[in-house]
C-alpha cells in the first residue's frame, strides 16, 4: 500500500514534531486534537521553526510554505478515516491509548496502519482487543522529532512482517534511521539507558560526590554528551521518573530498574528540573563549578614508578590500581600498602578514590602522578567500581540481556543507543573493546559487595567472557 495521507493524534511537542516531519516529506497531514487551540499552537510552533530554518538558509521559503499548507487541523476523529497511516502521540497512559485505538479500528478501513509513538507501553496490549491487530505497531520518534535520526519500529505479537517492512521503508524515506525491535518494556533505548540514570542516582544517594562531579566524570571522562543528572533535569524529573517506574513495574520489580528515592523526593517537591527552575540543579543560577584537584607541588617532576605483572603501578610505595569493582580500602588491606583506585581513562580526566587508611601525602602523590600525565583529577568517596567503569558495565550488561532475549539485533541495539541518546559508542561494541572478562569481574565484585541481584551479570556476558578466555588461551 502507498502511504499518502498521514494522521497525527496529539498536538504536543512530539505530535507537532512528527507532523512536521511527515508534511516536510510531501504528505498531507491531519493534525488531530480535541482542543482546536492546541492544534493552532502546534502549527504556530512549526511555522516558527520553519521560518527560523529559512532565515538561516537551511530551507527554501517555498518549501516551508508548502509544508505548512499540508497541515490540516482536525477536531473530529471520524475525519481520520481517510488516513493511510495514523501515528498516535497522545497521553502516555494505557487506558487512553486503548480507547483511542478501539475508536480508530472502527473508523479506519482495514488497510490503514495504526501506530503509536509510545516510549514504553506494550504494543501487544494496545492491539490485543482490536480487529486486524496485525496492522498495529510502534513508531517511536525521539525528541525533537524533526532533528533526531532514530525511529524505533516496534512489533507486537500480532504485528505483520509486511507492516514492519513498510514502516521501516517509510522512516528511511523520511530521512530517519529505523531500528526494529519487539514490544518489551522500554523497547531498546528506554530500557538500555536505565542504568545511566540509576547508577548516578545511587552515587548521589550514597554521597559519593556532588552532582556536578558525577556529571563531569561521565560527560568529560567518558564522552557522554550530558551527565545523567543534568540530563534528567533537561528531560524533566517527573517524566524520567515516570518512565523508570513504568519499566520497573513492567519487569515485575526487577532490581536493576529500581527507582530512586532521591528522584522521587524531587518530583514530590515539584522540582522537575529546567522547566520548573529547579531540580538536581538550581537553573535560576549558574551551575556549581566542578571541584578539580588543584596542581600538586612536584607533579611536574618524574615520579619513580614500577609497573607490576598484576597490572598494579607502584609509585614510591603507593599502589595505583584501575578499578575492578573493589574498594580502595579492601585493596589496601590486601596489599598492606596505601592504595588509590582510578576509573576508566578515555580523555584527559582521571577519577580517583583513596583508601581511608592512606596518609594524605600518599593520595597527593597519586594525584601528582596523574597530573604529570596531563590529567585533570576528580576525587570521589571510596566507591566500588567508581563512576565510569561501573556505569558503562551496567549499560553493556543491560544491552546484552536485551540481545539475548531477542528484543533487537546487536547492530540495531548499538545504532539505537548512538542515535537515540548520543552515546559515544554502541554498548555492545563498547563491551567488546573493554573486554567481556573485565566487565564480568567488575560486576561480580559489585554483586559481592552489595549482595544484590541488581549487579547480576547476564548469562550472555558470562558466555562471551568464556569465549574471550578460550580465544586468548
Amino acid at each position: 500500500m502507498t502511504i499518502h495521507t498521514v494522521a497525527v493524534i496529539g498536538s504536543g511537542i512530539m505530535g507537532a514534531g512528527i507532523a512536521e516531519v511527515a508534511a516536510s516529506h510531501g504528505h498531507p497531514v491531519l493534525v488531530y486534537d480535541i482542543n482546536a487551540d492546541a492544534i493552532s499552537r502546534a502549527i504556530d510552533g512549526i511555522r516558527g521553526r520553519l521560518e527560523s530554518r529559512v532565515a538561516r538558509g537551511k530551507l527554501g521559503a517555498h518549501d516551508a510554505e508548502q509544508t505548512l499548507l499540508r497541515l490540516v487541523p482536525v477536531t473530529d476523529i471520524h475525519s481520520l478515516a481517510v488516513a493511510d497511516l495514523v501515528i498516535e502521540a497522545a497521553s502516555e497512559q494505557m487506558a487512553v491509548k486503548k480507547a483511542l485505538f478501539t475508536q480508530l479500528a472502527e473508523i479506519c478501513p482495514a488497510k490503514t496502519l495504526l501506530t503509536s509513538n509510545t516510549s514504553s507501553i506494550s504494543i501487544t496490549a494496545i492491539a490485543a482487543d482490536l480487529r486486524h491487530p496485525e496492522r498495529v505497531a510502534g513508531l517511536h520518534f525521539f525528541n525533537p522529532a524533526p532533528v533526531m535520526k532514530l525511529v524505533e519500529v516496534v512489533s507486537g505479537l500480532a504485528t505483520s512482517e509486511e507492516v514492519v517492512a513498510q514502516l521501516m521503508e517509510l522512516a528511511t524515506r523520511w530521512g530517519k534511521q529505523p531500528v526494529r525491535c519487539h514490544s518489551t518494556p522500554g523497547f531498546i533505548v528506554n530500557r538500555v539507558a536505565r542504568p545511566y540514570y540509576a547508577e548516578a542516582w545511587r552515587a548521589l544517594e550514597e554521597q559519593v560526590a556532588a552532582p556536578e562531579v558525577i556529571d563531569a566524570a561521565l560527560r568529560e571522562g567518558a564522552g557522554f554528551p550530558m551527565g545523567p543528572l543534568e540530563l534528567t533535569d533537561m528531560i524533566g524529573q517527573d517524566v524520567n521518573f515516570a518512565v523508570t517506574c513504568s519499566v520497573f513495574n513492567a519487569f515485575w520489580q526487577e532490581r536493576r530498574f529500581l527507582p530512586s528515592l532521591v528522584q522521587q523526593e524531587l518530583v514530590l517537591a515539584g522540582r522537575f528540573g529546567k522547566k520548573s527552575g529547579q531540580g538536581v540543579y538550581n537553573w535560576r543560577n549558574e551551575k556549581p563549578a566542578v571541584n578539580w584537584f588543584e596542581h600538586v607541588a612536584g607533579s611536574d617532576s618524574v615520579t619513580q614508578q614500577q609497573k607490576r605483572s598484576d597490572g598494579v603501578t607502584d609509585i614510591g610505595g603507593v599502589l595505583l590500581i584501575e578499578t575492578q569493582g573493589e574498594t580502595a580500602q579492601a585493596l589496601a588491606n590486601r596489599y598492606a600498602q596505601p592504595v588509590v583506585v582510578f576509573d576508566r581513562q578515555e580523555a584527559d580526566v582521571t577519577v580517583i578514590a583513596a583508601a581511608a587508611s592512606n596518609p594524605t601525602a600518599a593520595t597527593l602523590k597519586a594525584v601528582g602522578y596523574f597530573q604529570q600525565q596531563g590529567k585533570r583529577v576528580l576525587q570521589v568517596a571510596d566507591y566500588p567500581g567508581l563512576i565510569i567503569w561501573r556505569t558503562v558495565a551496567m549499560i553493556v550488561n543491560e544491552a546484552l540481556d536485551a540481545l539475548q532475549k531477542g528484543v533487537a539485533s546487536e547492530q540495531d541495539i548499538d545504532t539505537a543507543m548512538r542515535l537515540g541518546v548520543n552515546y559515544p559508542r554502541g554498548p555492545l561494541a563498547w563491551g567488546e573493546q573493554l573486554g567481556w572478562q573485565r566487565l564480568l569481574i567488575l560486576l561480580e565484585n559489585l554483586q559481592r559487595h552489595y549482595g544484590e541481584e541488581r549487579y547480576r551479570p547476564s548469562s550472555l556476558l558470562r558466555q562471551r567472557a568464556l569465549l574471550e578466555s578460550s580465544y586468548e588461551s
